[in-house]
């Protein structure tokens, strides 16, 4: 480089290897950008053997930004826009910056695509008051309870042995498998107005946030509205439950809606007028961690990882508690209540059943099968045929283990008085199944493997699944998800990836690569093929989200329509047409949408940049809790005899994730193809295969589904 200072001295630069000669009135027409602090001496520099000064950049992109700076126009064909940017950011040029994100904001508005279909502005969170600690919280764990003005009662029954006997010989593993239990820290850190969880029902939308919660509702003519906000709560909020449509005793016609949401052990209770009129029913304490949350028809359900069911009906208004084994997964169909449990055993209750006062029964828990193989039922899900009655004589329903097996049992009509009869069995997979959904077309299971999905076609006679020609391999993909270790607990809640949807065909999962992204993929469930793509309208990230069918508006003609709702970490909540995106995918070509199932090979590296996998603090197991099927799983669960054995082995993972990982992302593509050729193995060798992986699973071993 020559040594005067005048503008038209030449400047030599070795950029990442290659050789660039420019003047420095070129380089510094610019003023205050990184070559301005080169040239000046600011910014300490490397010369090569020959001189030139040595920047550890791209030269291609490089090359661009020269261009740009000799001629002050941009030439963008064949580089990618967003490195360009990048580039530029780098060397400080704000006036070529400005330009390329007015570019990227032009091709991406802040309106959303055609799929965006609304945005509910971050509601005004409630202060903190004295008035919102001095609450009358009932017990309902025994004895008389006062308080709030609700009678309360307790009740409860040995299902197989006493939980309470149980909970002291299992606390270790349960700790592992609900991190719920004992450890449930403020995190005052937080952002106070970040969308924790979204629920809906019917024409109403329930959003959670760190400590308060709000409701909206969709009207006719006007749209979305916000009808009530909850009091500031101290503790964070972990679960919620909504149900638009409960009859009670003492709630007139226009009173109908109720809200629920817990922490911990304690549950607040809500009824919401269609005008915003609140009253709270009650705060309760169960005494133990509530896990899940949800209503069946009039009673709220409250389960709890340690083998307890809670029940309110709004008609007695009072709780009902039963004891049962430890709970690893549950469904609901109708109006039963399906647990399937650590002992490798599914019960049910049937809610229509509950007893109006106290003294006549209890929750007529009842044992409905027991795994041939006393493995853990960690997945469950239930299809009613349309013959179904409602003695529920004529049902199907597919579970998962611990092991990686996945059983068929179905009763029928003509099975009735000897319970549901093993219909099939599936061992592909090699890790515990997390999630497992039997329709009327497919059979779709998943396990812990980096959310690897099975599916199968089902065939059907007379609407009863059958053995000519049988359930035949229809696809195997993974729904890839690299979400950190979360602090707060209502994380998995809101963030499970589904499947949602009622109707076979158009089952979706929600694909949330890292969990700190504004961008998500719907995925058909049985296919695994891409539906669409959904990205933030205001970039910020998108920190949780939920499926739901809103009913139609009392016009003629007027159809129920598919949204995907999703909350933000600045307080906002965004909507999603789905229904429109399904009829858009319809029309593309068969060909071409085989070519694009999950984010490409570019998209995964993009969305990883977020994420450092060299560190422990990755979980590609992430731990969803399902508003529907098999949401209160256990995956990777180790049984009592060897958890001991595995937690003093947990530290020698790091590497094999680490390895898993990168063997993951090379395999992906072709994974669909492996897998059609893949033989069922024995149980045994399941068995062998799970107990080879151990080392692999343990840190996903204890994750609630």
């Amino acid at each position: 480089m020559a040594d005067g200072c005048g503008s038209s001295e030449i400047v030599h630069l070795n950029v990442g290897g290659t050789r660039f000669s420019t003047s420095r009135q070129t380089l510094t027409w610019n003023p205050n950008t990184f070559f301005t602090s080169l040239l000046s001496g600011r910014i300490s520099s490397h010369k090569d053997e020959s001189g030139a000064i040595f920047i550890d950049r791209d030269p291609k992109v490089f090359s661009v930004i020269l261009n740009f700076l000799r001629t002050k126009e941009i030439q963008i064909r064949n580089v990618d826009l967003s490195a360009l940017r990048h580039e530029a950011e780098f060397y400080g040029i704000s006036i070529l910056v400005k330009r390329l994100t007015l570019c990227e904001d032009l091709d991406h508005s802040s309106c959303g695509d055609v799929l965006f279909h609304g945005y509910f502005e971050p509601p005004i969170a409630p202060l903190p008051s004295s008035t919102n600690f001095r609450q009358s919280v009932v017990s309902v764990d025994g004895g008389d309870s006062q308080g709030a003005g609700v009678h309360s009662q307790t009740h409860s029954r040995n299902v197989s042995y006493d939980s309470r006997v149980l909970l002291g010989q299992t606390k270790s593993i349960l700790s592992g498998l609900c991190p719920n239990i004992g450890q449930r820290p403020e995190q005052s850190c937080l952002e106070p107005m970040r969308v924790t969880m979204l629920r809906g029902h019917q024409n109403w939308i329930c959003a959670a946030y760190p400590h308060f919660v709000c409701c909206y509702r969709m009207k006719d003519s006007t749209g979305w509205h916000m009808l009530w906000k909850s009091q500031h709560m101290e503790s964070q909020v972990e679960r919620i439950a909504l149900n638009a449509k409960v009859i009670s005793s003492n709630q007139d016609a226009t009173n109908n809606k109720m809200v629920a949401a817990s922490s911990g052990s304690t549950v607040w209770l809500w009824a919401v007028s269609d005008d915003g009129d609140k009253r709270q029913i009650g705060v309760f304490d169960l005494h133990v961690s509530v896990d899940n949350l949800f209503f069946i028809g009039s009673q709220l359900v409250a389960l709890s990882c340690t083998g307890k069911v809670g029940v309110w009906h709004s008609m007695t208004q009072h709780w009902q508690i039963q004891d049962v084994v430890p709970i690893t997964s549950y469904d609901t169909a109708g109006s039963f209540l399906l647990l399937g449990c650590e002992n490798g055993k599914i019960y049910y209750i049937d809610m229509q059943k509950f007893p109006l006062r106290m003294k006549d029964n209890d929750l007529l828990v009842t044992e409905l099968y027991s795994d041939p193989s006393s493995d853990m039922v960690t997945a469950l899900s239930v299809y009613l045929t349309p013959k179904t009655s409602l003695s529920g004589n004529w049902i199907e329903i597919a579970y998962g283990t611990s092991s990686g097996t996945v059983r068929v049992i179905v009763q029928h009509p003509e099975t009735v008085g000897h319970g549901p009869q093993l219909f099939q069995t599936f061992t592909v997979h090699r890790s515990p199944v997390t999630k497992v959904m039997l329709s009327e077309k497919h059979l779709v299971s998943v396990c812990a493997r980096y959310n690897h999905v099975r599916t199968w076609n089902v065939t059907r006679f007379r609407g009863m699944i059958s053995t000519q020609p049988g359930s035949t391999p229809l696809a195997s993909f993974k729904i890839v998800s690299l979400d950190h270790v979360d602090p707060l607990v209502s994380y998995p809640a809101g963030n499970d990836f589904g499947p949602f949807g009622e109707q076979d065909d158009n089952q979706l999962f929600v694909q949330k690569v890292v969990s700190c992204t504004d961008q998500l993929f719907i995925r058909q469930s049985s296919t695994g093929y891409r539906i669409c793509e959904i990205r933030s309208v205001d970039g910020s990230t998108i920190s949780s989200f939920c499926v739901h069918e809103c009913e139609g508006s009392n016009r003629m003609g007027s159809c129920p329509r598919r949204y995907l709702f999703t909350g933000h970490s600045n307080g906002s909540v965004q909507m999603w047409d789905l229904t429109t995106a399904l009829d858009l995918y319809k029309q593309k070509d068969k060909e071409k949408q085989t070519a694009q199932d999950g984010p490409t090979a570019g998209e995964l590296v993009r969305l990883l940049e977020q994420v450092d996998l060299s560190t422990s603090s990755c979980c590609s197991t992430p731990s969803c809790v399902s508003p529907a099927a098999s949401s209160l799983q256990v995956t990777g669960i180790p049984t009592t005899a060897n958890f001991a054995a595995v937690a003093d082995r947990e530290d020698q993972d790091d590497e094999n994730e680490m390895d898993a990982t990168l063997e993951m992302l090379e395999e992906d593509s072709c994974a669909c193809e492996c897998d059609k050729n893949e033989f069922p193995r024995t149980e045994g060798a399941v068995n062998q295969g799970a107990a080879a992986d151990s080392k692999k699973q343990q840190k996903k071993a204890g994750y609630w589904i």
